[in-house]
């Protein structure tokens, strides 16, 4: 056999091998997705739309305090992870400071948020002791996912994909029992975040006994992995900021300056487009981590990014298309009172797409340590606010949906063209992260 022949043989088993890991493991994740679909479906058929509005609050709120509190530290932590994945000591220190450094941050966060969760509920019709209940009902949640997307990263490294997918598919359908049970008696939001929080406690449980198998779990909070951690949070704190803000856009305008059955529809509309967080998930889990464990050779990275770029791109052109053709049956799910929506679903699909591939290739460079200079970032993100704010009426559904694709593809261009010139500027194969 020729050398040509066992490089051909070798790619081709690789292939295979890779094709059948993304099958079973994109199966599995299919499964976890579509429990919480079904679980997303309840929710919106269960909750009337003053109610449902408010859960769509509470909601986006539960997601940006996350990233308030994270400001980067999970991404650093896998940064450094990265390095130490293979001794137990030292990848457990990593783990053990970023623990220390969320306690910090998740508190401050949640005493900063709380009085705009309070206005924006009480704005839409929530009173006094409902709204309290509301926020206090997302600690849980807020603790239990914080801690878990930390306890994650080890497994993730250590590519024990489907011990991970098996917790999460028994925790979707702890979720999806709870609520269908309380919410048929119940229709509540603060019963709905409820659910989410005791899934993820129990989900947390098993993680952490997963996560200890490869780490020394006696470690305590290391000086010098905290300065590097801190380091990249330093960076990648404006971003968090900003993500706080241009995350949820559209319903942060929609809360502002449209009416509660708007934010319900866009809430509704949101969850059928959720199918895009299967792909991000096992983005999260296949892709990320591997990226950040390949050598620093110039000619491979480049080769990598390339070809990540144009997956995550013709994935979503085939979401769209799917989106374009089963618009009508897709809102028929929601239920009579978001019927006739179809351009509305289709427009948030594009611009969710755009921000998919924005966020993918922003994690996929912070993977290695490549973070934007904010203040190279914010300035150019905040322009495309602020010129999308001028050019649509975000008082309305049509408006904010194509606010949300013009804003996410000035996202985009940032960061593929960033890690772009990362790449360019590696100057030979030994160089160091």
């Amino acid at each position: 056999m020729s050398l040509q022949e066992l490089i051909f043989n070798l790619k081709k088993e690789r292939s295979l091998e890779w094709g059948k890991f993304i099958a079973v493991t994109g199966s599995a994740q299919a499964v976890i997705q579509g429990v919480s679909f079904v679980s997303s479906i309840l929710i919106i058929r269960l909750l009337p739309t003053q109610e449902y509005a408010l859960y769509t609050l509470a909601s986006v709120m539960f997601a940006n305090l996350g990233i308030l509190a994270d400001s980067g530290i999970k991404t650093s932590v896998m940064a450094q992870g990265g390095k130490v994945w293979q001794k137990k000591g030292e990848l457990g220190d990593v783990l053990a400071t970023g623990f220390y450094l969320r306690r910090i941050f998740a508190t401050g966060s949640f005493v900063i948020a709380c009085p705009i969760m309070l206005f924006l509920l009480r704005h839409h019709g929530a009173n006094w002791w409902m709204a309290v209940g509301i926020v206090f009902s997302i600690i849980p949640a807020y603790y239990a996912t914080l801690s878990g997307s930390l306890l994650e990263i080890v497994p993730q490294l250590q590519q024990k994909i489907m011990e991970l997918q098996k917790i999460g598919l028994k925790a979707s359908f702890i979720r999806l029992g709870i609520l269908g049970f309380a919410l048929f008696f119940f229709p509540f939001t603060i019963v709905a975040m409820l659910a989410f929080g005791l899934s993820q406690l129990w989900a947390n449980i098993r993680l952490r006994d997963l996560a200890n198998s490869y780490i020394d779990a006696a470690r305590k909070s290391n000086i010098a992995v905290r300065e590097e951690i801190l380091k990249m949070v330093k960076r990648l704190m404006p971003e968090s900021v900003y993500l706080v803000i241009s995350g949820h856009i559209t319903v942060w305008l929609i809360s502002f300056f449209g009416d509660t059955a708007a934010v319900a529809q866009v809430g509704a509309l949101g969850r059928l487009a959720m199918v895009l967080s299967i792909f991000t998930i096992l983005f999260g889990t296949l892709v990320s981590p591997r990226f950040a464990r390949l050598p620093y050779d110039k000619k491979h990275l480049t080769k990598r990014f390339g070809q990540v770029q144009m997956g995550l791109t013709v994935l979503c052109i085939g979401v769209v298309i799917i989106a374009w053709i089963f618009a009508s049956e897709m809102l028929w799910l929601l239920g009579s009172e978001y019927a006739g929506l179809e351009r509305e679903m289709v427009l948030l699909v594009i611009g969710n797409c755009i921000g998919f591939i924005a966020v993918s290739t922003f994690h996929l460079c912070t993977s290695r340590g490549w973070v934007i200079n904010p203040v190279i970032s914010i300035p150019v993100s905040m322009a495309g606010i602020t010129c999308g704010a001028f050019l649509f009426e975000v008082s309305e559904l049509y408006g904010v949906f194509l606010f949300n694709i013009f804003n996410n593809s000035v996202i985009l261009v940032l960061h593929v063209t960033y890690g772009f010139y990362r790449l360019r500027t590696i100057t030979h194969t030994s160089q160091l992260n």
